[in-house]
């Protein structure tokens, strides 16, 4: 993989991976909360909610670098189904049940924001995509004209098709390079409306980070890291295109066979 390359962790279970995912997010909450007080993070669905609840609501070590600050939290989708809040398919509503409502109320709550229920079923969801992109900019360009937003941190998952976001393999939607939100009416995977953040809103992050577990992953993975054939996935196009400011955060099964130097610990 030519250029700086990104940070592959594995780890023996899910609870050790959860282990070391909580200091990852909380540095880069507290490197967001020196730059700009607050912080901005773009999530997905998936299993990554069930592994992020397990991260951050484990009893901390009490010392500030392991305090998480969710009042200080402005969260954002990085892709969401075009489909009420409450929906079984709703990203909004998988984090919420998995992680959200379980938040104590001494650890403060995050400013979330989800799509504009209004539009979930407008047959063209591009004024969805509108809307959020509008939101975002509300964010990040309040004070002057920028190009992309930056966030401190999007997490990420990734399909066994190597897919992320709401971003296919060999999709149109890879070669978007003006929009900071897009939609798509055509998702290879149910339900078929969603809008997504473009590729160069992600890899314009901070940080971003991956996780992918279960034996169900290694073929794709070792697509992703080691063969040629993989390099037009989504998900190695945001291994090329951000480098070092990616880690992919997997357990043993699922970089089973992969030959990309990997690492225990951060």
């Amino acid at each position: 993989m030519a250029g700086p390359s990104p940070n592959l962790y594995s780890f023996s279970n899910n609870d050790a991976l959860a282990h070391q995912l909580r200091p990852y997010v909380l540095r880069c909450q507290n490197a967001a909360l020196t730059r700009h007080n607050s912080f901005r993070l773009a999530v997905s669905g998936g299993s990554l909610p069930v592994v992020l609840a397990k991260a951050l609501l484990a009893p901390g070590d009490g010392s500030p670098e392991d305090t998480v600050l969710f009042s200080k939290w402005e969260i954002f989708f990085a892709d969401e189904r075009a489909v009420p809040l409450d929906h079984e398919d709703s990203n909004y509503r998988l984090l919420k049940e998995e992680l959200l409502s379980k938040i104590p109320a001494e650890l403060g709550q995050p400013r979330v924001h989800p799509i504009d229920a209004d539009h979930v079923n407008d047959e063209d969801p591009q004024e969805l995509a509108d809307l959020y992109q509008e939101e975002l900019m509300k964010i990040f360009a309040a004070k002057d004209s920028v190009k992309l937003p930056v966030f401190d941190l999007i997490l990420l998952g990734c399909g066994p098709d190597g897919h992320t976001c709401s971003l296919f393999p060999g999709h149109e939607l890879l070669r978007e390079k003006d929009a900071w939100v897009a939609s798509l009416t055509d998702s290879p995977k149910p339900p078929p409306k969603r809008i997504t953040l473009t590729l160069p809103v992600v890899t314009h992050a901070q940080a971003i980070a991956f996780v992918a577990t279960g034996g169900g992953k290694k073929d794709i993975m070792k697509q992703i890291f080691d063969l040629e054939e993989g390099r037009s996935l989504p998900s190695s196009l945001i291994n090329q295109g951000a480098g070092e400011k990616v880690s992919w955060f997997t357990d043993h099964a699922a970089v089973d066979g992969v030959a990309f130097p990997r690492r225990g610990s951060l």
